[in-house]
């Protein structure tokens, strides 16, 4: 989401823009660091274009992906975080070619990131979540706003496809066909495609922002906007501390 990166921003030194492909790049340092900073835009298609220019244009060399994501598991609520151990695409189907969500010419189902990756992120996650920590950065009206009481981190499968989830039955029907999926988004998957192809250790971190359910669409917006971009900001942050 763009309002989700805007935090992220405010982190660089020496800030300059490219403008490409209709996107705005943002290039600097943060603790030191050589970064880039920018929205992938939505979908599969776009985040996989978005990280194509990435490495060919910027030559990055690791990446980072956050952003939100729908509740599949009912283990999970809002405001909880979910690191991406492997990757589904739950629109994928090419059968009977191949089985279904087979991602083609790869041979894989599911796409696995880097468990250096994992443990980095963790101890970043871990430290933003921290009862005392998470005080400090909101407010306890807005906290119970959202009802994020002891936000926990899940590390497992996310699950991405073009569609915005927003039924009882959408998210029924995805959590009866892949039942290890916790969250479900609209990149993720496509991201480590890329990254995999192109031998690019990423790290990917979904915020739960709503329960992929009838309610969805009156939860999202708001939780974008007073939530998740400063979860992502403080993530970015510790990572890169």
């Amino acid at each position: 989401m763009p309002e989700e990166i805007t935090d992220v921003i405010s982190l660089l030194s020496g800030c300059t823009e490219k403008t490409m492909g209709m996107r705005t790049y943002y290039s600097g340092k943060i603790n030191d660091k050589e970064v880039v900073i920018v929205f992938s835009r939505w979908g599969k298609v776009a985040a996989a274009t978005t990280v194509s220019a990435l490495i060919h244009e910027f030559g990055i060399t690791e990446l980072i992906f956050t952003g939100v994501a729908g509740a599949i598991s009912p283990k999970l609520k809002i405001g909880d975080i979910v690191l991406g151990k492997r990757f589904i695409q739950h629109d994928l189907d090419a059968r009977p070619l191949m089985q279904q969500y087979e991602v083609p010419l790869l041979g894989k189902t599911f796409l696995e990131s880097d468990c250096i990756q994992l443990k980095i992120a963790s101890k970043a996650i871990n430290s933003l979540i921290d009862d005392k920590h998470l005080h400090q950065i909101f407010s306890s009206e807005l906290l119970r706003k959202f009802n994020i009481a002891e936000p926990k981190l899940f590390i497992g499968d996310i699950a991405s496809g073009d569609v915005f989830f927003s039924t009882n039955e959408q998210r029924n029907a995805l959590y009866a066909q892949i039942p290890s999926v916790l969250c479900v988004e609209m990149e993720g998957a496509a991201v480590a495609q890329v990254c995999l192809e192109y031998q690019i250790p990423f790290t990917i971190i979904r915020t739960i922002s709503d329960t992929a359910d009838d309610n969805s669409h009156v939860d999202f917006p708001l939780f974008i906007e007073n939530i998740s971009n400063k979860y992502s900001m403080q993530i970015i942050r510790n990572i890169l501390d």
